[in-house]
């Protein structure tokens, strides 16, 4: 899939940081509050997923939060409200994600050279292997990103109608996404394109994209539905008595 000469060695472990992009609406959730902050089993989601990337296997060195500016008081209270002691730095973020990851890379500015992981803040399932396999995957490639198969058959459209696609060809794209620190900073200073739907698709005109398996349980929490199935899930990996 990819090029062997961007292959990198695997016997040093880079510096590792990671973004947290936390910049949602309620709107699709129908509630009176950012998703990000919805209760999801006593506490929001967003801590959910703050803890996954703060955990000591992992090594992050430093993990930015990026939220709207007008966002920063309730999620100062909600850490006092839970007590977090996570350690971690709030960035504010832009009119749009690209803008948000950008804001969030220039506080990395001047650290070490090392792997930076850009994560939905509304992904707070996201398995600890994941996260390490793509941390992993982007050392030695420069770029990775967690992806699974589609499970339902898919199709395509077109002015007859519709028609079959191949999805053993077809991945649905997750995050985290990881990347050589260095190059994403490269890929963010051009100018932001309607195409960029992700940062894969940002860093793609100037490096291969790696793709790592990711995890059906990764799901982002965008409508009701979602906040049932990740509440399930969470009740599922608690350790019994």
């Amino acid at each position: 899939m990819n090029d062997p000469k961007t292959t990198r060695s695997q016997d040093s472990k880079p510096p590792r940081y990671a973004i947290l992009v936390a910049g949602g609406s309620g709107t699709r959730m129908g509630a009176s509050q950012p998703k990000q902050f919805l209760n999801l089993l006593g506490e929001p989601v967003l801590l959910h997923t703050l803890r996954r990337f703060s955990e000591h296997a992992l090594g992050i060195q430093q993990c930015v939060l990026v939220l709207p500016q007008d966002q920063f008081t309730t999620w100062h209270q909600l850490c006092a409200q839970h007590q977090v002691q996570i350690p971690h730095t709030i960035v504010a973020g832009g009119a749009t994600r690209w803008a948000s990851v950008r804001n969030g890379l220039a506080h990395l500015t001047g650290q070490p050279a090392g792997v930076v992981a850009v994560h939905d803040g509304v992904r707070p399932l996201t398995p600890r292997s994941v996260i390490e396999a793509t941390f992993q995957a982007a050392h030695n490639h420069g770029a990775a990103v967690a992806a699974v198969v589609p499970k339902d058959s898919v199709r395509g459209l077109n002015q007859q109608g519709s028609y079959a696609l191949n999805r053993a060809r077809l991945r649905l794209v997750q995050t985290p996404q990881c990347f050589d620190l260095e190059l994403l900073q490269r890929a963010y200073q051009l100018p932001e394109l309607t195409t960029f739907t992700d940062d894969a698709s940002v860093v793609e005109d100037l490096h291969p994209i790696y793709l790592v398996e990711g995890d059906y349980r990764n799901l982002k929490i965008t409508t009701p539905e979602d906040l049932l199935v990740a509440e399930a899930i969470l009740r599922a990996e608690q350790p019994t008595e």
